[in-house]
């Protein structure tokens, strides 16, 4: 005959292998998913990174087209092309050509010539006088390349030059004359020296094991790479040369799919990496952020380890409760302390839920469900100040992720201080929305726009930040609602400052929602 004590046991140890089933279906699950999130986050981590510096280096190559567009137009550049014969012209270009050159970082040299490339006035006095291209086949090359350019500038890329030896970036000019005939044209060579000093002093947090290199899509050749042996060699690496055929055969005959970025992992004596990349289709050269895979994959790897610890400690607890589960008092009060953990975490889990994690400011999931139960008030209404940061990547990039984390937070203080009778949000990473229940009336509003000017002078102040003193501009909008409350407010806001621009110091933005139409 079964007991009612024994029936208790069993039932009580049946609880417990179910919840020991459920507990390592849950902690495989968690791990899981816990380790993909944060794998994704390195690689996206590393793909923003790869990005940004893409813009720097087409910045670095836009700047010497610039330079080399503003030597072109130079009046001392046109009389002399259109005289070449004078000395005093002559003289005179010289000069203009040594003290323009004076304030261009990392110049190999800049010169003009006549359209045979005979040299008339170059940063290099030695080399006036010099015909650059001898054989007509280069010449009548180099002439057709500046010919179709038109008015642009003739980017042959980045080369190793022929008088230094050493990497620059070379690009050339025709010069026109009234009739659009052309007299000559100008050249300049950039060394690349400062565009990778550039990119090696920013450091990038998390990956400080990081290297840069970058390829030539038509030759699969470094442009440069960590490794010097390697410039202006043919790549060897396989998942390289096989993402230069893709971009080939696409921009040829459009086969496969457009190459933008990416990612893929490969081996390198005996050594795993994480390459991340940017193609540069303007300059069709692909840029490449890599790093070792255990440095990427490292708060993977230690939070794999933390939940799997965590896991085999919880299983090892629920033995230790089977083994004493006859004391069924002592088990009920486990069973009551578990409960109260699992509660607290729930607790947590929500609170994580609607809250951002750096700035404690409530987030867009709780904006979301916030203004889903926002009511019509009889002879009241909502405002909704936007302030975003202008440019936010920008600060990161100049000063470093911890600088812009300080920004983020003193602008929440800022805003919390104003508008204390107001909820804030963080909507986006450099956007936030206030949320504040008034009367509908001009005294409110009076009070409202007071408040967001208030606030506008507190933000435009410098930023104490790690990296010293950061002065950020915002695109601040307020928009009055009392009926029909959604989170498609924002869009609202977003477009209202997208169209006019950085906020001006009491212009408040400002658009009345109720008799907005269109």
């Amino acid at each position: 005959m079964i007991t009612p004590k024994k029936q208790q046991n069993s039932a009580v140890n049946r609880i417990l292998i179910i919840e020991l089933i459920v507990m390592i279906l849950l902690m495989i699950f968690v791990t899981k998913t816990v380790s993909s999130q944060t794998r994704k986050n390195s690689i996206d981590h590393m793909a923003t990174i790869t990005d940004e510096r893409a813009k720097i280096i087409d910045s670095f190559v836009q700047d010497a087209k610039k330079t080399l567009t503003a030597y072109s137009r130079a009046s001392q550049i046109t009389d002399l092309l259109k005289n070449p014969e004078s000395k005093t012209a002559q003289a005179t270009a010289q000069k203009y050509t040594e003290i323009f050159s004076k304030d261009i970082q990392y110049l190999e040299g800049i010169y003009c010539s006549e359209w045979n490339t005979h040299v008339l006035a170059h940063t290099n006095i030695k080399t006036v006088g010099m015909i650059t291209r001898k054989d007509p086949e280069p010449l009548e090359q180099l002439q057709k390349a500046m010919l179709a350019a038109g008015n642009g500038v003739y980017d042959t890329g980045i080369i190793i030059s022929p008088a230094s030896k050493k990497q620059i970036v070379s690009m050339y000019k025709a010069v026109y004359d009234d009739d659009n005939n052309p007299i000559g044209l100008v050249g300049i060579g950039i060394f690349t020296d400062g565009l990778i000093k550039n990119l090696d002093t920013l450091s990038i947090h998390g990956i400080e094991q990081s290297f840069y290199s970058m390829v030539d899509v038509d030759t699969n050749k470094y442009i440069f790479h960590s490794n010097s042996y390697l410039v202006q060699n043919e790549t060897t690496q396989p998942e390289i040369l096989n993402l230069c055929e893709r971009i080939r055969n696409y921009n040829k005959n459009g086969e496969g799919e457009a190459v933008v970025s990416g990612n893929f992992e490969y081996k390198f004596n005996g050594k795993k990496y994480v390459s991340c990349y940017s193609y540069m289709k303007e300059h069709n050269w692909i840029l490449m952020l890599d790093d070792p895979k255990s440095e990427v994959y490292k708060l993977t790897y230690s939070m794999r380890a933390f939940l799997t610890l965590f896991g085999v400690l919880l299983l090892g607890l629920m033995f230790i409760f089977a083994f004493i589960n006859k004391r069924q008092e002592s088990i009920n009060k486990k069973l009551s302390s578990q409960i109260v953990k699992t509660e607290k975490t729930k607790q947590s889990l929500t609170t994580a839920m609607f809250k951002d994690i750096l700035t404690e400011a409530n987030n867009r999931v709780s904006f979301s469900m916030d203004t889903a139960n926002l009511k019509p008030i009889p002879n009241g209404c909502y405002y909704f100040i936007y302030v975003n940061i202008t440019a936010f990547s920008l600060i990161n990039t100049n000063y470093g992720n911890d600088a812009g984390d300080q920004v983020l937070l003193s602008t929440v203080d800022a805003l919390r201080k104003v508008f204390q009778n107001g909820t804030v949000y963080r909507t986006g990473s450099d956007e936030f929305v206030i949320v504040i229940q008034s009367e509908d009336t001009t005294a409110s509003y009076n009070s409202i726009i007071n408040a967001v000017n208030t606030a506008h002078a507190i933000l435009l102040t410098p930023h104490e930040t790690p990296a010293g003193k950061v002065t950020a501009e915002y695109k601040i909008a307020v928009a009055k609602k009392s009926d029909e409350i959604n989170s498609s407010i924002i869009s609202a806001l977003k477009e209202l400052t997208d169209r006019n621009g950085d906020a001006v110091f009491g212009q408040v933005q400002y658009i009345d929602l109720d008799q907005h139409i269109g």
